[in-house]
């Protein structure tokens, strides 16, 4: 789904599908922006990257990982079987492998997410997605157009501002319960089948 097709989307949601528009399409590309921002907080891209550790050193500098969202998990050594995942700690820019042997100099492969994208030529969220980041846009839009409405003549009364931001209000909250629910379905869980 690209950015006109979320637009096209959320008009329908707000039922402003006739010219002229309550919204311009520039106002519902901001709402839509900011509803896959606070996404990507809970429900990041994956990304993978294989930085080189120092030696003698449980520190690495994670500044290249540009975007950066979180960081899942850390693989080293690299090429085990099972895979080898230490623990780690993150401040920053800075990495700490906590668990597991000490970095002797090899590389070491950092699992970590980054914000997804929308715009003309598509988008980085799974399908499934798009009508709960066009309910956080909803929220958003509706939010922002009864703060404009404050104090104006409208056609639909003196209570309109107030309506709009309680509709808004009642959108993100469904919007960020959904995103709580994606949260925990994501979580990274430590299991071991064996004791030592």
């Amino acid at each position: 789904m690209n950015i006109s097709e979320t637009i096209t989307l959320v008009r329908r949601d707000l039922k402003d599908e006739t010219s002229p528009y309550q919204w311009s399409d520039d106002e519902l590309t901001r709402h839509i922006s900011r509803a896959v921002t606070e996404l990507s907080e809970r429900l990041p891209l994956p990304a993978k990257a294989i930085l080189p550790t120092v030696s003698g050193s449980r520190e690495l500098d994670i500044s290249s990982l540009t975007n950066r969202v979180m960081v899942r998990a850390v693989e080293y050594p690299l090429d085990q079987s099972p895979a080898s995942y230490q623990r780690f700690s993150v401040w920053g820019n800075n990495l700490t492998i906590i668990s597991g042997p000490d970095p002797d100099g090899s590389h070491c492969a950092i699992y970590y997410g980054v914000p997804h994208t929308i715009d003309a030529n598509g988008s980085t969220l799974p399908t499934m997605y798009g009508d709960l980041v066009a309910i956080g846009a909803c929220g958003y839009a509706a939010i922002s157009l009864a703060a404009a409405t404050v104090n104006k003549v409208n056609v639909g009364g003196k209570t309109t501002s107030e309506e709009y931001r309680t509709w808004g209000n009642e959108r993100l909250v469904i919007f960020r319960e959904r995103l709580k629910q994606l949260g925990r379905r994501q979580r990274v869980r430590s299991q071991q089948l064996f004791t030592e």
